[in-house]
């Protein structure tokens, strides 16, 4: 998943059996669409090998996205992306039980794109949600 740091917006995600190169590719595709972001944002990641990868760092440089990543077992410099995974899972995932991965994905979805982003609220937002928040920074 990619996360916007200043709204705590999930602005694009993936899911699959496994963690990989080209699932990483799809979630920052997802993001770069949604956002179209001007050249010189940075892009902080952990030093997963998915997010090494040439196909994922090209995508980045072909958007003229600058690179940041994880010192070597320094996680706190990913902590927020791990708030926000424990956060899913506490929520909702540890509460369901999931006959198939495509109803794992639904559910995921509409938690993600209808709750996370449009209604629950983050202490670092002032108690707004991502949503609310951008809406704001847009009128002030």
């Amino acid at each position: 998943m990619v996360l916007d740091l200043y709204s705590r917006a999930v602005i694009g995600w993936a899911m699959g059996e496994r963690l990989t190169a080209d699932l990483a590719t799809q979630a920052l595709t997802m993001a770069l669409w949604r956002r179209k972001p001007h050249p010189g944002l940075l892009h902080h990641s952990d030093r997963g090998v998915q997010y090494a990868a040439g196909d994922y760092q090209r995508l980045l440089a072909t958007h003229g996205i600058d690179c940041s990543m994880s010192r070597k077992g320094n996680c706190w410099d990913n902590a927020v992306v791990e708030s926000f995974f424990h956060t899913l899972k506490v929520e909702l995932v540890h509460h369901r039980r999931y006959l198939t991965r495509d109803e794992a994905r639904q559910d995921i979805f509409e938690w993600i794109e209808v709750f996370y982003n449009r209604q629950r609220r983050h202490s670092t937002l002032g108690y707004r949600s991502p949503a609310e928040f951008e809406t704001m920074d847009k009128v002030a």
